[in-house]
């Protein structure tokens, strides 16, 4: 059985074959710049990687090029497009209507395309793959899985904004959630590590990118997440701001005559880690500057490791305890000094980082808590295409 996962972003497309019954990535890749003249597939099978520059207009062509990477004699893994059982689709937003993992229809897609304007940069183009791939593969058994489905079990008091209730009853205006993917895998996952129920455990997973959340995981279920109506709340991230007084907005927007798409631009594009730094979006090279005496890096790493901090404090607040910490994706996963900053805001809860451990377990997973440390500290490897592949399975 073999599922193929697709990811379409706005310019791009990430794509896994997995073979279901071991769980083994057959070929994976990454189409860069679709839409633009420069466009390339970067396409692995096992340690080997080939790169091909190729304008594709659209996700469609994307796909057909992918397809024949596939299916090549030298490249390939398949021999016929028939070894392809079925096609799982990360889409971002499924607002309240699409909470799981659902097989695509045309009734399915009117749907998606009826809550677009809750995600307008990445539902357009999740849509786009869906409908391309039905196009090109007709016949083939196409679920959509939703990054906000996790957060499906957050209690009402969580997820309600304080405003006028006209707005969440008319506009659907509430706390959402994202990564949702990512932070059932990792949960998951740990629980399989440390050999316990997932229903009997509180879990505070950190998915911490370029864009980063927090989530409560108690008794298998998410129970509150950082982010919110859209990806720009929570913690500060590469470019996004996170929380912040909203009066802020309405100041800059006034004193700087600013558009509401200038703002959103601004929040979106030119703030968190970057705002602060000055320096650049990626962690290393605000490392290397506050190494070297950059005060607004240093200040920046700071901030992103203290607000990380308060949320994993008020996450344990809200679960009534804490059992297990997790640090996945790019940051949580790769840098050890970062990770250090955060445990050391929590040694209050009785967290003891082991600093040899957590210097080792870089890129890969392990255990990185001290063995008398009252929460235990894990880095998972996030793995959301085989979530998407096993929803998917699931589903057919």
């Amino acid at each position: 059985m073999k599922i193929l996962v697709i990811n379409s972003g706005s310019s791009s497309l990430k794509y896994q074959l997995i073979e279901m019954e071991t769980e083994t990535v057959l070929a994976k890749g990454n189409f860069e710049r679709v839409g633009q003249n420069n466009s390339f597939l970067t396409h692995k099978v096992g340690e080997q990687k080939h790169k091909f520059e190729r304008p594709v207009s659209n996700h469609e062509k994307a796909i057909n090029f992918v397809l024949t990477r596939l299916l090549s004699t030298q490249y390939g893994v398949i021999q016929s497009v028939d070894e392809i059982d079925a096609i799982g689709h990360r889409v971002v937003h499924g607002g309240e209507k699409y909470t799981d993992p659902i097989v695509i229809t045309p009734e399915v897609l009117n749907g998606l395309k009826d809550i677009i304007d809750l995600a307008p940069l990445h539902n357009p183009a999740a849509i786009s793959g869906m409908e391309a791939c039905m196009k090109i593969m007709p016949g083939k058994v196409n679920v959509a899985v939703f990054d906000t489905g996790f957060h499906k079990t957050i209690p009402e008091e969580s997820y309600i904004y304080p405003i006028p209730y006209k707005f969440y009853e008319k506009y659907r205006i509430r706390r959402y959630g994202f990564h949702g993917i990512s932070h059932e895998y990792v949960a998951n996952r740990v629980a399989d590590i440390v050999n316990k129920p997932l229903k009997d455990l509180k879990v505070i997973n950190c998915h911490l990118g370029q864009g980063a959340s927090i989530c409560a995981i108690k008794n298998g279920i998410s129970i509150d997440t950082s982010m919110g109506f859209t990806p720009l709340g929570g913690i500060p991230m590469g470019t996004r701001s996170g929380d912040l007084d909203p009066s802020v907005v309405t100041y800059i927007a006034n004193y700087r005559n600013h558009t509401p798409d200038e703002m959103d631009e601004i929040l979106n594009k030119k703030s968190g880690v970057y705002g602060i730094s000055e320096v650049s979006v990626d962690f290393r090279d605000i490392e290397a500057e506050a190494l070297e005496g950059n005060v607004n890096a240093l200040m920046a790493l700071d901030s992103f490791a203290y607000n990380v901090a308060q949320f994993i404090a008020k996450y344990a607040v809200s679960m009534g305890g804490v059992d297990i910490i997790t640090f996945t994706a790019g940051i949580g996963e790769k840098d050890a000094r970062e990770r250090k900053k955060i445990c050391d805001y929590l040694s209050f809860l009785g967290v003891k980082l082991d600093e040899e451990r957590n210097n080792k377990y870089v890129n890969c997973e392990g255990k990185i808590s001290a063995d008398d440390s009252e929460i235990q500290l894990y880095v998972v490897p996030t793995n959301e295409e085989l979530l998407i592949a096993r929803d998917t399975l699931e589903m057919i």
